[in-house]
């Protein structure tokens, strides 16, 4: 952050032209310009009529993706960032600027205030395609980076700007799971430990903020109780086939006994088992231009599936699914796989049981493939994949292909296809390597005793064209 920051003053002669951020705290209604932030997080800053000429203001670049990068990285390490509000102007007019849009606040009516809205700078994070408009991932941060343990994340061989390249950060400092999985080593002295794990920060009971580890496991522990809870057969189904319960339950918190309603969902990642309470649940009033009604909202706050019809997606087309909350992301989600009727559903429900060991798996090396890819991906068609991260932290993309036979996931750089198509023999190879390997005969050079040369198909001289004219009788039989 500090190299985004310009924190000196040139000639004015020779600055160059560069913005700077207006800031509007939402509970003062106070505007003034943006200095930067201290290390504890709090926003620099100073009302426009007491700035001097040679006092530095934040400068920021006028470029889309390096303002994007740097005002995603600025607004991260603020604290509190919800209170405000702001706006990228000129540094040149700043001073201006500030004191018109403090006479607009003052008398604006609040309808006129809300127009404001088209010209504040928003941290636009991206989400994950099957989330709700409105989930918690609008909510503020909870840790901020000078909080982590970073000698810890050393040992792992982590630090903040690989878990940035990663796009981990946002969530881990958003108090969730890292979206994806993180590739970590583990130096025990004697021996070295490579896997894949998801990061998350909690607080401890003495306030430190410790990094956890979410290890893969092969399958979720269903036959043992969890948190006071024992697994029916039907709960049991549910997490393998949807990841979701589908129910409330009350669950035992064990510090403090206290019974607590919560939804129970499976990690897809890890296979660890997630609670929520159900307090804490968040159902949205519209989902895709659907309105809910007071009895789909009740089905979604105790846990189940909701099917929806005439959903409208962001390119205008209709779609329907099914809709539920998963305990583990902490939002309503979409079940694309839940949309056959119930025949069909219980078929492949028999045809999954029957196939467990069999079945495609949905995540490739960390990467979670999503509903289109892993539907063509399980058919055994080719799925292009980026986004992969090496043990060195660096991405890559290819293909894969499910190979049925092996239930095994096949991995090229190249589609297979053009591969095969460079491997592909030309047809004159082709009635070479049978006339030479197959037995097969050539109708224009059948007769011809001589090895035949690579690609001929016919007689090469006047003496192979001889033998070719040439038949012979039919012997006589004695009698």
């Amino acid at each position: 952050m500090e190299n985004e920051l310009i924190n000196h003053q040139e000639p004015s002669e020779l600055k160059p032209s560069t913005d700077t951020l207006l800031v509007l705290n939402i509970h003062t209604n106070q505007v003034e310009m943006v200095k930067g932030i201290d290390k504890d997080g709090n926003l620099q800053k100073v009302p426009p009529q007491e700035k001097k000429d040679n006092e530095p203001l934040i400068s920021v670049d006028k470029h889309g993706d390096l303002f994007s990068n740097f005002f995603s990285n600025f607004y991260r390490q603020l604290k509190n960032p919800t209170h405000f509000n702001f706006f990228k102007v000129s540094e040149y007019d700043a001073v201006n600027t500030a004191k018109d849009l403090q006479k607009y606040v003052d008398e604006a009516s609040p309808a006129e205030k809300e127009k404001l809205k088209d010209y504040e700078i928003h941290n636009n994070n991206p989400k994950n395609q099957n989330t709700m408009d409105n989930n918690t991932e609008n909510q503020e941060y909870r840790f901020q980076p000078e909080q982590i343990d970073w000698k810890t994340m050393g040992k792992f061989g982590l630090n903040q700007e690989k878990l940035e390249k990663m796009n981990a950060m946002d969530a881990l400092l958003r108090g969730f799971k890292t979206n994806t999985l993180i590739p970590i080593t583990i130096n025990l002295g004697t021996a070295v430990s490579k896997m894949d794990v998801r990061l998350s920060l909690q607080t401890g009971d003495t306030g430190q903020v410790a990094v956890h580890l979410h290890g893969i496991r092969k399958e979720p522990s269903l036959n043992n109780k969890f948190l006071g809870h024992q697994f029916t057969d039907e709960d049991k189904k549910n997490l393998k086939e949807t990841g979701n319960m589908g129910r409330l339950v009350d669950l035992v918190n064990p510090k403090t006994d206290e019974i607590i309603p919560s939804v129970i969902s499976r990690d897809r990642l890890t296979n660890e088992l997630v609670a929520y309470r159900a307090e804490y649940m968040k159902i949205p009033d519209e989902i895709k231009g659907i309105r809910l009604d007071e009895h789909q909202k009740q089905t979604l706050l105790e846990g189940g599936p909701l099917y929806l019809e005439g959903m409208t997606s962001k390119k205008g087309e209709l779609f329907n699914a099914t809709v539920q909350f998963n305990a583990d992301k902490r939002y309503v989600e979409f079940l694309f796989n839940n949309n056959q009727t119930p025949q069909q559903r219980q078929q492949h429900n028999q045809q999954q049981t029957q196939h467990t060991a069999q079945e495609a798996p949905k995540i490739f090396r960390g990467k979670e493939l999503d509903d289109s890819q892993y539907e063509k991906f399980k058919a055994g068609q080719t799925v292009y994949v980026d986004g992969l991260t090496d043990a060195k932290g660096k991405t890559y993309q290819g293909y894969i292909t499910f190979n049925k036979e092996t239930s095994k996931t096949d991995f090229s750089f190249t589609h297979p296809n053009k591969l095969k198509e460079k491997a592909k023999p030309t047809e004159d190879h082709k009635t070479q390597t049978a006339g030479n390997t197959q037995g097969k005969t050539n109708e224009a050079t059948k007769n011809v005793k001589e090895p035949l040369e690579s690609k001929q198909q016919q007689p090469a001289s006047q003496q192979q064209e001889d033998q070719q004219k040439k038949v012979r009788k039919p012997r006589g039989r004695k009698l």
